[in-house]
């Protein structure tokens, strides 16, 4: 054998052995998981913290969000969760402040699920300050107190301090996910390793594989 066709020979041999070995249960660097260059402070220091960078408008999102509303819940009090609103463009942050403003009110519970409804079933456009309101309002949230944290310097704060955790954690798709300011993963990421498989399946390995990092921590 030729050493180019040896040398051709072992690089296909060593991406096939990286597909075998590659599983959610043990998850490989650079195929289920990237680490990050730089470690990021986070904000429970006794528990694993976990970060979604998601958007609302995003079908993958929307599609990803039943499986990981059960992970959380099965998780508990085991891990700090939160979610974290993208700001790609400056179109996005009417929904930015959606979701703070429903997460300052306490109302997250009852109308995060239903805005992604709106948006992927219904398909109600609510990417501007009016028609969030409206929809809001239907959901039995108080119109004007509503506003006034809408427009808070709390929810300022929050969605300024979004651009600074994008860069930080390199988010350029979404959903994402960081695991203990370390780790970052994505059903997308995942699911490069499992050709053909159902985007259910893609999701609930992408759970594993978080459940793995969350492991590397203890």
């Amino acid at each position: 054998m030729s050493t180019l066709r040896r040398y051709i020979a072992l690089v296909v041999f060593g991406l096939l052995s990286l597909q075998v070995t590659a599983s959610p249960t043990e998850p490989v660097e650079g195929v289920e998981y990237t680490r990050l260059q730089q470690i990021q402070p986070t904000d429970s220091a006794k528990k694993v913290e976990v970060l979604e960078f998601f958007w609302y408008n995003c079908p993958h999102c929307f599609a990803f969000e039943p499986q990981l509303a059960e992970w959380i819940k099965k998780r508990g009090d085991t891990i700090s969760f939160k979610r974290v609103p993208v700001g790609f463009r400056e179109s996005f942050i009417p929904q930015q402040k959606l979701y703070y403003t429903l997460e300052t009110m306490g109302k997250l519970d009852t109308v995060h699920r239903a805005v992604f409804e709106a948006i992927h079933v219904q398909r109600i456009k609510l990417d501007k300050e009016d028609a969030i309101v409206d929809f809001v309002e239907k959901q039995g949230v108080d119109r004007k107190k509503f506003l006034e944290v809408y427009n808070s310097f709390t929810v300022q704060s929050k969605v300024a301090r979004v651009a600074q955790l994008q860069q930080a954690y390199n988010i350029e798709s979404v959903p994402t996910v960081a695991i203990d300011g370390r780790f970052i993963t994505s059903p997308s990421m995942v699911g490069a390793a499992m050709r053909g498989a159902s985007e259910h399946a893609m999701h609930a390995a992408t759970l594993q594989t978080i459940d793995a990092l969350i492991a590397r921590k203890k």
